[in-house]
């Protein structure tokens, strides 16, 4: 069952009035309750105070101890574990004191100074196992810069997917990869940033991230703990926000995700809006129709591959817009480069000459940076033979 109450604030002691307390506790009996939510984060006082009332047989369980469960669920990887049992441990110290509450029960409340220590104990435990989990996690997040170095050197550009969980980033993924990311039905399927190329019919090609799913009042303890995985946004040369247009909470959801992005510094970085799960829609004609209105939305189905032309096209036309024109003079022995400005960039011109190849042509502006002595190359060459034309 479910239950909510209106207050002005929350109650500083229980966070709910004391009626409601005790309309839970009824209800708790009767129904064989084994676990209270609480859709909000509750301070330890809170936590500890309504454990109480509510008998010590009840879990009481907030959004954020919810939260970091599922997570727990989904880490498949040793960073996304490591990530997540920081961020328990950080959770459970300042609720350490309700875990020793039995050994005051035990022997009549006459060991509190028993009690107290070994809450100490148990703290500094909890603190070296912190700073060592941090530790591990700086030498897999250098790992991960490597590995990202490695991928800036090659100048494929990187399409982020974001949007809020459950939203169908990793079918989308899959659908156009043909990769088997665990893509579900259910929160945080995806904790892990997958990263996978994709080839366009026209032989342009493109990395595509799939990342953490985003929530509503994601606690501030998993956003840091996810930064790392949110860092791979900030490479990237185009984000595609996925919107599940057929959950009846869309609108809030899209602003939940533009709120963290807001967080993650990434304002100057396009954004493409894709309306997904268009096949479950009442009315798939009148949202698309809408989508066309506001003429800066793809709509797709990522479970039965509609629209993806259509996203493709779009993703190659947003490219474009971050792309840097370039005049380059390319020698015959770089053949690599002339490839990669085909597969990369949108060629609108090539002439084959005695020194080598002139390609006019936008490119994305890592490629535009190793052909820096090329351009200079060509901007040489026009210059002499236009002071020898005169």
């Amino acid at each position: 069952g479910s239950t909510y109450q209106k207050l002005a604030s929350p109650n500083p002691r229980t966070y709910i009035g004391s009626g409601k307390v005790a309309e839970i506790k009824t209800a708790i009996q009767a129904l064989h309750v084994e676990t209270v939510i609480f859709d909000d984060e509750l301070s330890p006082g809170q936590l500890r105070n309504l454990e109480k009332a509510l008998g010590g047989d009840v879990r009481v369980c907030d959004r954020t101890a919810l939260i970091l469960d599922i997570f727990n669920q989904r880490a498949a990887t040793h960073e996304a574990s490591l990530q997540v049992a920081l961020a328990q441990m950080e959770y459970q110290l300042p609720r350490l004191t309700r875990m020793w509450s039995h050994l005051e029960r035990q022997a009549g409340g006459k060991v509190k100074g028993m009690g107290e220590k070994q809450i100490e104990v148990d703290k500094r435990i909890l603190r070296d196992q912190i700073a060592a989990l941090k530790k591990e996690l700086e030498s897999v997040q250098r790992h991960r810069q490597l590995y990202r170095n490695r991928r800036v050197s090659v100048p494929i550009p990187v399409v982020s997917l974001v949007g809020y969980t459950n939203a169908g980033k990793s079918t989308l993924l899959n659908q156009l990869t043909g990769s088997n990311v665990l893509a579900e039905d259910r929160l945080f399927a995806t904790l892990d940033p997958t990263t996978r190329r994709v080839q366009v019919k026209n032989g342009k090609e493109f990395l595509l991230t799939d990342t953490v799913g985003f929530i509503q009042k994601l606690p501030t303890m998993l956003v840091a703990a996810f930064r790392a995985t949110l860092e791979e946004i900030s490479e990237s040369s185009l984000l595609v926000h996925v919107v599940d247009i057929s959950h009846p909470l869309a609108e809030q959801q899209k602003d939940a995700v533009e709120k963290v992005l807001s967080e993650l510094d990434v304002s100057s970085i396009p954004v493409l809006m894709v309306w997904n799960k268009v096949d479950k829609v009442g009315d798939p004609e009148k949202v698309k129709a809408e989508a066309k209105r506001r003429g800066d939305v793809v709509c797709i189905s990522a479970l039965t591959g509609e629209g993806l032309n259509d996203f493709c096209n779009a993703i190659q036309e947003k490219l474009k817009d971050s792309m840097v024109w370039v005049e380059a003079l390319v020698p015959f022995d770089k053949g690599e480069l002339l490839s990669s400005i085909h597969k990369l960039g949108i060629v609108e011109r090539t002439e084959y000459t005695e020194n080598g190849t002139l390609i006019k042509a936008y490119v994305p502006l890592r490629l535009a940076r190793q052909l820096t002595p090329m351009r200079q190359m060509y901007a040489s060459l026009s210059l002499s033979s236009s002071s020898s034309s005169s």
